[in-house]
């Protein structure tokens, strides 16, 4: 037959909620709290009560004046705290805290924890406003602290717990001191629930700047579209005015990205030609600033960095770009004899590019030591790579020669256009043949 449990009774002094005495310290306090036991059959009927934490034991009084119940229970007799689960069945129910007890052959609570038999007791709070994490973490420190084994803790109630001195069982914080492999074990755990609040506080940031990301992007978005269009203007001008130099304006549009990249999940048979375009609408800023024409393989870093962990390979690029000869686009790939693949406007002009490479190759030290790619570079403001391609472009159309030496490539006017056959000794008073003559004389 199984005997009635029994808790030990604790006279009520002070009203509802109960009292303490020396030297134990009251705690956290939770409204509307029940009391259900599944192990046994006969377990008393606590309902709706306040259940109060000290340093020593769990208070529970009945709210209902009627009855004027109350009950404790010592901390020494439990033997373990269950931790607290999250599940989708949790969010619904009410919360709940489970913990081990040591009970007597005669159905007691084992006040030194060292019972015959255990059973689980579960505490539902159905009250509102209640702290569950704050309650339950005080209750693993106290159940830890085993401030009941500790015959001279110097721990008073009120202020004196807090001003007084530092050799009792709670430190100036009013946490409890740490002692033995117990004060071990809770450093440890306050290490872990530390590590934890900084996670979840990482997270809500994290997520907080992940709202914001897109309404950002697409802000970027709008101030490009404003930038191409109105590009020529006054008014554009007056805005970069104010807004900074408009190269530090498309720096950081590019690095702010694309608001939507195509993906093969989203365009599906249609992904190389809706990339098609999109990479012709993304390529006009990099070609503005670069002058017009840019390497095939810079643009494939920046679109990509652009698209952010929506990557593509080099093979979609070029195959986007071979597709910009069927849309109306205002950019093209361009292919250097050398194998060089580039992509410019359609407005870009060589000739422009080549008046320039003239201009610098008839000046007076380049008539003599010849030019670099590096010389044009610097002149034309772009890569000594895509330099040099202009320079074999301009020799191959006959504007100038390149002398190959251990130093590299130096290219000259061509001045055999300027040359009589006829008489090849005769120099006449104008033209480029002239002032090289004029330069190698004073030189020599």
């Amino acid at each position: 037959m199984t005997k009635p449990f029994r808790f030990d009774l604790a006279r009520v002094l002070n009203g509802p909620g109960g009292s303490v005495c020396h030297p134990e310290v009251n705690g956290r306090k939770l409204s509307g709290s029940y009391l259900e036991c599944e192990d046994l059959p006969n377990f008393p009927n606590f309902k709706s009560g306040i259940l109060t934490l000290t340093t020593h034991r769990i208070l529970w009084v009945s709210n209902s004046s009627s009855q004027g119940a109350s009950s404790a229970i010592p901390l020494a007799s439990i033997s373990h705290i269950f931790t607290s689960k999250k599940s989708l069945k949790s969010i619904f129910a009410s919360p709940r805290i489970r913990f081990q007890l040591s009970v007597s052959p005669d159905g007691r609570v084992a006040k030194s924890g060292s019972g015959s038999r255990s059973v689980v007791v579960t505490v539902v709070v159905r009250g509102k406003g209640a702290d569950l994490d704050l309650f339950l973490t005080k209750f693993w420190d106290n159940w830890r602290g085993r401030a009941w084994e500790t015959g001279n803790a110097d721990v008073t109630s009120g202020s004196d717990s807090v001003s007084g001195s530092t050799s009792g069982l709670y430190t100036k914080e009013g946490t409890v001191r740490m002692v033995g492999v117990s004060g071990i074990l809770r450093k440890e755990q306050e290490m872990w629930e530390t590590t934890d609040k900084s996670l979840q506080d990482a997270f809500q940031d994290l997520n907080a700047l992940m709202s914001k990301a897109k309404e950002m992007v697409m802000l970027a978005e709008k101030m490009r579209q404003k930038l191409l269009s109105s590009s020529t203007s006054q008014s554009s001008a007056a805005e970069d005015g104010e807004l900074g130099s408009k190269q530090d304006m498309q720096d950081w549009l590019l690095s702010v990205g694309i608001v939507s990249p195509v993906t093969k999940e989203s365009a599906g048979a249609l992904y190389h030609q809706q990339l098609s375009r999109q990479l012709a609408d993304f390529v006009r800023l990099p070609l503005e600033r670069a002058g017009g024409m840019m390497n095939l393989i810079d643009i494939y870093c920046l679109f990509n960095r652009a698209r952010g962990t929506e990557l593509i390979s080099p093979e979609d690029l070029l195959q986007a770009c071979f597709l910009w000869e069927k849309f109306d686009v205002p950019v093209m790939l361009r292919k250097f004899d050398s194998g060089v693949m580039v992509i410019q406007n359609k407005t870009h002009s060589d000739e422009e590019i080549f008046a320039r490479i003239k201009s610098l190759a008839t000046k007076p030290d380049a008539l003599r030591t010849g030019i670099s790619a590096s010389d044009a570079a610097i002149t034309l403001g772009i890569a000594p790579g895509m330099a040099k391609e202009h320079l074999l472009t301009a020799e191959s159309r006959g504007i100038l020669c390149r002398d190959i030496s251990p130093d590299g490539f130096r290219f000259y006017i061509n001045l055999f256009p300027e040359i009589d056959p006829n008489n090849v000794y005769l120099v006449k008073d104008y033209g480029v043949y002239d002032t090289w003559s004029r330069v190698a004389s004073a030189s020599g």
